[in-house]
């Protein structure tokens, strides 16, 4: 949608830019003058990117970035329809033809392609993205979504065909969501093990409608309108993200006019966002939820019983009205509520009763809690959690860290428990990716170390389905399994709330990734 409504919010006195209603482009002279004027949004955030090197970006600063400047094949719908290639835009591949039996998918690559160095997207740089984000000593997440892929060939220089295991509903989302298209002719000259401290993961060189700019570690990030683009310029000149020290920090940017977009608005930010003029809350279905993971390997969290005491000991409800008010609510599961598979995934009750006699008999438990500073949300429910827990005998420990040193301790799976808060896509199947087995790490984001093959043979039921009520079945009996288990206590599941200056014109916002459509964003002059 590309112009906007203001009207009341959930929470008191605050405003919203209503995505359900929009005023015709035509009707509103603003949007057609920014049309022209171009300009520079500037995004205030409380994280830095982790890196800019798409198979290995886990920080959604560093996604919200990879995505302006590299490209996908093609891109979904705003339906997120992910079974066949129904509502799928052209972006890299200008067009795609099936085989008969589905075996094969040939996508036709657009000849105007072009890498921001110059050099043509070919055929040849598919072909070696596949063979990198499948390479075990690279262990990007991504791979465990690409295991029904067999390989990547080369028919021509224009075209390249994905071959796969066996047809299956999802195989062309898979495909083309998950994999951003990486260029041959720079990275196979480095070291597979080097990629993600290359000089490349600082200053990428993408095919997408803005070019890297500069990026100012813990300070600022900025990307550039690529004028020559195959797919048109973008609207705006440039995108800056100024990176604050918290997310308070990142607010009065916003509210000062130092910054025209703030992509969450928590807490004491919304009132604060109602008592202005110049900005205004915007809310969207989400597919974000935030938990409490335990490390599966290490003794207590080893002990099927004491996780899910824990997770009965908490009262989530309370806990994301003090936190949320109404813009969140209790988790389900590892699903949120976005999903049509989401409605049977039931998490663990709230019972104190049942969790301190557990509890009691375990005996005394003590852990180590790892929290990124950069969360306003996870931190003010770290104390929440400590509090709880102390009512139970539990000594919960909480250990703060910057948000970079905090993804490299997750990612060695170094920790006791982790505030976490993960950012699915819209397959149910991309849930392998998170607590699958084969998404352990190297291979994948599984940090807390959950395996089981019945949770595993369900997920791969469903996604193998191609009657939505079958699949659905499906999924719900995974939900029950891991939900039982416990690994995690599901927190919640937020709403995207963002904080946007009235002199922006926002564009195709998706549950997925508010910035999905940041290139045909407008700025009025000021």
């Amino acid at each position: 949608m590309s112009s906007k409504a203001w009207t009341r919010a959930s929470a008191p006195g605050a405003l919203v830019v209503s995505l359900a209603f929009a005023v015709a482009c035509a009707r509103d002279s603003r949007v057609t003058r920014s049309a022209i004027t171009g300009g520079t949004l500037v995004v205030a955030t409380a994280g830095d990117a982790d890196n800019l090197f798409p198979p290995l970006t886990l920080t959604s600063q560093g996604r919200q970035v990879v995505d302006q400047i590299f490209d996908y094949l093609a891109d979904i719908g705003p339906g997120l329809n992910t079974i066949g290639d129904s509502g799928f835009t052209p972006r890299l591949a200008k067009s795609w033809t099936w085989a008969p039996d589905s075996s094969w998918i040939a996508f036709h690559l657009d000849p105007r392609a072009r890498w921001h160095d110059g050099r043509p997207v070919r055929a040849n740089d598919v072909r070696f993205t596949f063979r990198l984000l499948t390479d075990s000593t690279l262990g990007s997440p991504v791979a465990a979504t690409l295991s029904g892929i067999d390989s990547v060939s080369v028919r021509d220089s224009l075209t390249a065909v994905v071959w796969y295991k066996q047809r299956t509903p999802e195989q062309f989302f898979n495909f083309v969501y998950n994999v951003a298209i990486l260029p041959e002719h720079i990275l196979s000259g480095i070291p597979v093990k080097g990629l993600a401290s290359s000089q490349f993961a600082r200053h990428p060189v993408g095919s997408g409608r803005f070019r890297f700019g500069r990026w100012d570690g813990g300070s600022r990030i900025e990307i550039v309108a690529d004028s020559d683009n195959y797919r048109g310029r973008a609207r705006l000149d440039r995108v800056v993200w100024l990176v604050s020290p918290d997310m308070q920090a990142a607010t009065t940017r916003l509210l000062a006019g130092e910054a025209d977009f703030l992509e969450v608005v928590r807490g004491p930010a919304v009132d604060q966002v109602a008592a202005s003029r110049r900005v205004g809350l915007l809310t969207s279905p989400s597919l974000d939820y935030g938990f409490l993971g335990f490390n599966v390997r290490r003794a207590p969290f080893n002990d099927r019983g004491v996780r899910r005491a824990l997770s009965m000991a908490v009262d989530r409800s309370a806990m994301v009205r003090n936190v949320f008010d109404t813009l969140a609510v209790p988790g389900l599961g590892p699903v949120t509520r976005a999903l049509p598979v989401s409605g049977d995934a039931v998490a663990l009750p709230y019972d104190s009763a049942a969790a301190a006699k557990i509890l009691a008999a375990h005996g005394p438990i003590s852990f180590r809690l790892l929290v990124p500073t950069s969360s306003a949300v996870r931190m003010k429910y770290a104390t929440l959690l400590q509090e709880q827990y102390r009512h139970f005998g539990v000594k919960m420990t909480i250990e703060p860290l910057e948000v970079n040193a905090f993804v490299q301790r997750l990612t060695k799976s170094d920790f006791d428990a982790v505030l976490n808060a993960w950012h699915s896509d819209p397959s149910p199947a991309a849930v392998v990716q998170a607590w699958g087995t084969a998404g352990a790490p190297p291979a994948g984001a599984n940090f807390a170390g959950y395996a089981s093959r019945s949770f595993d043979a369900l997920v791969d039921s469903g996604a193998r389905s191609f009657d939505p009520a079958r699949a659905k079945a499906f999924y719900a009996r995974a939900y029950g399994v891991i939900d039982g288990d416990a690994p995690a206590v599901w927190l919640y599941e937020a709403r995207n709330a963002s904080g946007v200056n009235r002199r922006v014109h926002v564009s195709g916002v998706r549950a997925d990734a508010w910035w999905a459509g940041l290139p045909d964003w407008t700025v009025d002059s000021r």
